[in-house]
């Protein structure tokens, strides 16, 4: 091998063409971690409803670190979406010395059995809201199923004027739900847009004149309802 002058100089050329490279790349890593490229702006794409100035200024002031080049975008990302009503963070690089920050928030649906929030997305989120909401009542892996079912029998309760201010789903899988006048209807565990239909179709015709005496309605049945009030069975 010794006696190979020509594989030597090769081995000699491809030493130098890393060390090259290696000299380069760090030399380029000093360059871009000098002051000469500060961060200046941080831009937000929109600005939030729920989440105060206050709150993302701390964030990126402890977050962001380095310059232009060499700050932690995923970083940033996370520390954002660890605030109160973020739901997902876009952070990306502004030519020539900023960061554009998208931030999406969470609408909020529901109430998630009386302790979190629900979105539109059906996720559950931790979060305080004023406004009066809906409760959904599930298990924990539920959320998604009861928000699909609730926009589903909500529809179906549109030619009543009313909407659901409660849909429980019971660890049985069955569905209840309570309407705004206080109502609470028994829908089982299957065909309950069907069985909803019924109900929304005898409504106008058997129950309407005596809807504040009507307290629960069990539409379990496979050919009509049975309608409770207080001290009567009907």
């Amino acid at each position: 091998m010794w006696d190979n002058h020509s594989l030597l100089r090769a081995i000699a050329n491809l030493l130098f063409g890393v060390s090259v490279v290696l000299v380069l790349l760090g030399a380029v890593r000093y360059v871009l971690r000098l002051p000469v490229f500060p961060l200046n702006t941080v831009e937000l794409v929109a600005a939030p409803q729920r989440v105060s100035a206050e709150q993302l200024q701390q964030v990126v002031s402890e977050q962001v670190r380095g310059n232009f080049f060499s700050v932690d975008l995923e970083r940033t990302r996370q520390g954002l979406e660890a605030l109160p009503w973020v739901r997902s963070v876009s952070v990306r690089r502004k030519f020539p010395w900023g960061l554009q920050v998208d931030v999406e928030e969470h609408i909020a649906l529901a109430r998630w059995n009386k302790t979190a929030l629900v979105n539109t997305h059906g996720e559950v989120f931790a979060a305080q809201a004023a406004e009066v909401l809906p409760d959904f009542m599930g298990q924990a892996d539920s959320a998604a199923q009861v928000t699909q079912m609730y926009g589903e029998l909500n529809v179906s309760l549109l030619p009543l004027h009313q909407q659901i201010a409660q849909i429980s789903y019971s660890p049985r899988f069955a569905w209840q739900v309570k309407l705004d006048d206080g109502m609470v209807l028994e829908l089982g565990r299957e065909e309950m847009q069907a069985r909803l239909a019924r109900f929304v179709q005898v409504y106008p015709y058997s129950l309407a004149a005596n809807v504040q005496a009507v307290r629960r309605v069990d539409l379990r049945y496979r050919n009509g309802f049975s309608v409770y009030m207080p001290g009567s069975e009907v």
